[in-house]
């Protein structure tokens, strides 16, 4: 049977074994199955649907990049690598300690320098007694280190 140029209707589905090729857009209905094709338009137009609850889904039924929203924290977390991690939001960057981490040639990338805020010059009881020139003793300090100690 000659199969070039010819046009087929087929009436109880079509098996192709071993893939095919089409020359244009091919036409689908609206998927109702797992293995049924959608198109474009159709997975375009999809809203996102993110499983949400006060405990994420246990791991062994997670997979990377799957979204959980986190209804008592009121946090979004992705699943990656084995484990649910938070997304932080913009407001957290206030609550995050300013520093430094080792980014040196051989570095750890670990946290070598934390400063802390030691408020306003008329802040009510932020007055501190520095002491006199040769004074070598205080309250409270917070050592950095040197730069060579840290860097190199």
């Amino acid at each position: 049977m000659a199969t070039v140029n010819k046009d087929f209707k087929v009436k109880h589905g079509l098996n192709v074994a071993e893939g095919g090729t089409f020359g244009q857009a091919v036409v689908v209905g609206t998927p109702t199955e797992n293995t049924h094709a959608a198109t474009k338009a159709y997975v375009d137009g999809r809203e996102l649907l993110v499983a949400q609850g006060s405990t994420p889904p246990s791991d062994q039924n997670s997979s990377n990049g799957e979204l959980f929203i986190d209804t008592a924290e009121n946090r979004l977390l992705f699943y990656y690598n084995g484990q649910w991690n938070t997304l932080a939001l913009l407001n957290d960057t206030i609550e995050i300690a300013q520093h430094i981490h080792d980014t040196s040639i051989g570095g750890t990338g670990l946290i070598v320098s934390t400063f802390k805020d030691a408020g306003f010059y008329n802040e009510a009881g932020a007055e501190e007694d520095a002491g006199f020139y040769n004074t070598n003793s205080w309250a409270a300090t917070y050592d950095g280190g040197i730069a060579t100690e840290v860097y190199n």
